[in-house]
This record gives C-alpha cells, sequence and structure tokens, in this order.
C-alpha cells in the first residue's frame, strides 16, 4: 500500500443491518477514511443495494484474507479512530471475548494494542428495537446475552460504545474537535 501522511479514520462495516445506510451516509461526510468492509457487510451492501464509491481520499479494504493484513497499518500510525457502526451482535460477542478472527474484529483488536479510540455503534442496545430492514421497518428482541455483551464493551479502554445514531453523530463530531484542537 502507498505510504499515507494524514493519520485517518478506520470504519468497519459489518453484517448489523441496524442503522446500515445512515451509518454509510456518515463515512461520506469524513474526510481520509478507510472503510474496512467485512464480508457480511458486503451482503448487507447488496441487501440495501449500496455502491462502495467514495471520494479518492478513502480506500476501501475488503475482508480477503486470513490474517486481515489490512490491519498492520496500525503499527505504523495510519489510524488515529476507529469507527465500527453498525456493529453485530456477533462482531460485539467476539470483540468482548477477544476474539480477532474478520476484518473486524482483527481491527478492533489491533486498534486496542496500538491504543487508537474506537466508536462503537452496537446494534443491541435495547431488549425491545425497531430497525429498517430492507424491506420495512421490524422489531427487534436482542438476547440477554447480547445485551450483557454490549454492557462488557462499554468497559473496555478507549472504546467509546454508542446506543442511537444521534449518539453516533456526537461521538464522531466530538472525536473531529479533538482531533483538530490537537493540530
Amino acid at each position: 500500500m502507498a505510504k499515507l501522511h494524514k493519520p485517518r479514520w478506520a470504519w468497519v462495516l459489518t453484517g448489523s443491518g441496524h442503522f446500515f445506510t445512515e451509518s454509510f451516509q456518515l463515512i461520506h461526510e469524513l474526510e481520509h477514511c478507510d472503510i474496512f468492509v467485512s464480508k457480511a457487510a458486503n451482503e448487507v451492501l447488496r441487501m440495501y443495494k449500496l455502491k462502495l464509491d467514495f471520494p479518492e481520499t478513502m480506500r476501501v479494504l475488503h475482508d480477503k484474507t486470513a490474517s486481515a493484513v489490512p490491519v498492520g497499518e496500525f503499527y505504523h500510525g495510519v489510524y488515529h479512530t476507529v469507527v465500527i457502526a453498525p456493529a453485530s451482535s456477533n462482531t460485539v460477542a467476539k470483540c468482548v471475548s477477544g476474539i480477532s478472527d474478520t476484518l473486524a474484529t482483527n481491527v478492533f483488536a489491533q486498534a486496542g494494542k496500538c491504543r487508537v479510540p474506537a466508536i462503537v455503534f452496537a446494534c443491541d442496545t435495547a431488549p425491545e428495537l425497531e430497525t429498517m430492514a430492507p424491506h420495512g421497518l421490524v422489531k427487534v428482541y436482542p438476547r440477554p446475552i447480547d445485551l450483557e455483551n454490549t454492557e462488557r464493551l462499554k468497559g473496555f479502554q478507549r472504546t467509546l460504545v454508542v446506543e442511537s445514531l444521534a449518539e453516533l453523530r456526537a461521538a464522531v463530531r466530538n472525536r473531529q474537535a479533538e482531533l483538530e484542537a490537537d493540530g
């Protein structure tokens, strides 16, 4: 990969459809962002008929290697912030358990090892939720283990778990302000 001179956002798309379209739109508001697309996210992109068309300041990295080669750039200071949005219950469970066997979970693990702050928009945050599926609004009832994993993730260092689209937007804007203040 080419040498990058400006630290970047790392945005991870997982297989959760919960506010997927809105999260996808937020990426377009950032500069210097790499989009990490898990295998499950590729399926969701097709379901929602979304295209990976981003400006030249962004790179799209797909889950194509067993060891998630692109995550090595965390060790070279390429990323200042990780955003996992939306984060599926599977991704949250693996992150909480320290399992890093997908692109999404590898990004989270390497961010933690390199002390890069993470913002995680967990999809399972309440006993009953409404979410927009490709064909309309549906009710979802997260299992107790899913809710417990979301709570456990909140205890991780340098990890901010957000529970709504408004919180995600605010967290991204707050992080942008921090980065601008640091110059």
